[in-house]
Protein backbone atom coordinates (compact mmCIF):
# COMPACT_ATOMS: atom_id res chain seq x y z
CA UNK A 1 0.00 0.00 0.00
CA UNK A 2 1.29 3.44 -0.95
CA UNK A 3 1.11 5.91 1.92
CA UNK A 4 0.84 9.58 0.98
CA UNK A 5 1.46 12.44 3.35
CA UNK A 6 1.98 16.16 3.46
CA UNK A 7 4.91 17.86 5.14
CA UNK A 8 5.25 21.44 6.27
CA UNK A 9 8.90 22.43 6.48
CA UNK A 10 10.58 25.60 7.74
CA UNK A 11 14.22 25.79 6.66
CA UNK A 12 16.56 28.22 8.39
CA UNK A 13 20.12 29.28 7.73
CA UNK A 14 21.58 30.84 4.59
CA UNK A 15 18.65 29.82 2.39
CA UNK A 16 17.60 33.00 0.56
CA UNK A 17 19.44 34.42 -2.42
CA UNK A 18 21.22 31.11 -3.07
CA UNK A 19 18.76 29.44 -5.50
CA UNK A 20 17.26 27.39 -2.67
CA UNK A 21 13.69 27.60 -3.99
CA UNK A 22 14.73 26.50 -7.47
CA UNK A 23 16.83 23.66 -6.02
CA UNK A 24 13.81 22.56 -3.95
CA UNK A 25 11.48 22.64 -6.95
CA UNK A 26 13.89 20.65 -9.16
CA UNK A 27 14.17 17.85 -6.59
CA UNK A 28 10.42 17.83 -5.93
CA UNK A 29 9.74 17.39 -9.64
CA UNK A 30 12.32 14.58 -9.92
CA UNK A 31 10.61 12.75 -7.03
CA UNK A 32 7.03 13.37 -8.20
CA UNK A 33 6.24 15.61 -5.24
CA UNK A 34 3.59 18.34 -5.43
CA UNK A 35 3.38 21.52 -3.36
CA UNK A 36 5.05 24.90 -3.07
CA UNK A 37 8.06 26.74 -1.71
CA UNK A 38 8.38 30.40 -0.69
CA UNK A 39 10.68 32.80 1.10
CA UNK A 40 9.50 34.14 4.45
CA UNK A 41 10.13 37.69 5.69
CA UNK A 42 12.36 36.35 8.52
CA UNK A 43 14.85 34.95 5.91
CA UNK A 44 13.62 31.35 6.33
CA UNK A 45 12.06 29.27 3.57
CA UNK A 46 8.70 27.50 3.88
CA UNK A 47 7.90 24.31 1.98
CA UNK A 48 4.61 22.47 1.74
CA UNK A 49 5.05 19.16 -0.06
CA UNK A 50 2.84 16.17 -0.73
CA UNK A 51 3.56 12.73 -2.05
CA UNK A 52 4.52 9.18 -1.18
CA UNK A 53 6.10 8.93 2.26
CA UNK A 54 9.34 7.36 1.01
CA UNK A 55 9.72 10.07 -1.65
CA UNK A 56 9.08 12.77 0.97
CA UNK A 57 11.84 11.29 3.13
CA UNK A 58 14.24 11.43 0.16
CA UNK A 59 13.11 15.01 -0.50
CA UNK A 60 13.78 16.02 3.10
CA UNK A 61 17.35 14.73 2.83
CA UNK A 62 17.91 16.87 -0.28
CA UNK A 63 16.38 19.93 1.41
CA UNK A 64 18.72 19.45 4.37
CA UNK A 65 21.68 19.49 1.94
CA UNK A 66 20.46 22.48 -0.07
CA UNK A 67 22.29 23.89 -3.07
CA UNK A 68 26.05 24.39 -2.82
CA UNK A 69 25.79 28.12 -2.04
CA UNK A 70 23.42 27.54 0.88
CA UNK A 71 24.07 26.68 4.52
CA UNK A 72 21.06 24.93 6.04
CA UNK A 73 21.04 25.39 9.80
CA UNK A 74 17.76 23.66 10.70
CA UNK A 75 14.67 22.02 9.20
CA UNK A 76 11.50 22.00 11.27
CA UNK A 77 9.30 19.28 9.80
CA UNK A 78 5.65 18.71 10.59
CA UNK A 79 3.94 15.65 9.08
CA UNK A 80 0.30 16.10 8.10
CA UNK A 81 -2.46 14.28 6.28
CA UNK A 82 -2.35 14.22 2.48
CA UNK A 83 -4.74 16.82 1.04
CA UNK A 84 -4.40 16.31 -2.72
CA UNK A 85 -4.82 20.04 -3.31
CA UNK A 86 -1.58 20.53 -5.28
CA UNK A 87 -1.23 19.67 -8.96
CA UNK A 88 2.42 20.61 -9.41
CA UNK A 89 5.31 22.07 -7.41
CA UNK A 90 5.55 25.82 -7.64
CA UNK A 91 7.75 28.61 -6.42
CA UNK A 92 5.78 31.39 -4.77
CA UNK A 93 7.49 34.69 -5.48
CA UNK A 94 5.01 37.11 -3.88
CA UNK A 95 2.11 36.65 -1.49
Amino acid sequence: MVVKNQIHVIVSGLVQGVFFRDFTRQHAIKLGIKGRVRNLPNRNVEIIAEGEKDKLNQFIEKVKEGPSASAVKDCEIEWKEFSGEYTDFEIIYFD
